[in-house]
């Protein structure tokens, strides 16, 4: 949900023939809402649309497939963590994870292939490490020292199916 959504006033609503509300209200009802912003569109009524909520709305949606991306992410590069700190712990529930982890996050590249360069950004790797270093850390007990400090990998090649680090 976006910030719009809590805490910012309503927006004034375009006005249909007669008087009556043309949209109804996003905050009460975004379902509804975003039904209607969807068939005032196809029909071409753009005089009509919620400007300022559609906006933040397709925002969010490119938040939203980064977000889930990143967790993925996230997810496999712990994993990949844990299998190279804890070998003797290797199991096969770890290796399905990051297979199916590995699937995922190529699926997602081959459906919006601007992921791959979200994995290029140097602020969002680290972050995707810091998140990998916090969960390895919360399940195996191990000291956040006793773990690098920066991605031994690439993140393509913690994504690559081939790679195991051994």
């Amino acid at each position: 949900m976006s910030d719009s959504k809590a805490g910012r006033a309503p927006v004034r609503r375009p006005q249909a023939p007669g008087g009556r509300l043309a949209t109804t209200s996003y905050d009460r009802d975004v379902i509804l809402w975003s039904e209607e912003q969807a068939r005032l569109l196809r029909a071409r009524r753009f005089s009509e649309l919620d400007i300022e909520h559609l906006a933040d709305e397709i925002e969010d949606v490119g938040k939203s497939e980064k977000r889930e991306f990143a967790s993925r992410m996230a997810v496999l590069l712990a994993h990949l963590l844990k299998w190279t700190r804890q070998p003797e712990g290797r199991t096969r529930s770890w290796r399905l994870t990051i297979v199916d982890q590995r699937k995922r996050i190529a699926l997602a590249i081959k459906a919006t292939p601007s992921l791959k360069a979200v994995m290029r950004d140097p602020d969002w790797r680290e972050d995707m490490w810091l998140d990998a270093r916090a969960q390895t850390q919360k399940e195996t007990g191990l000291a956040l020292e006793d773990l690098p400090a920066a991605c031994p990998w690439t993140m393509e090649q913690a994504a690559d199916q081939d790679f195991w680090p051994e």
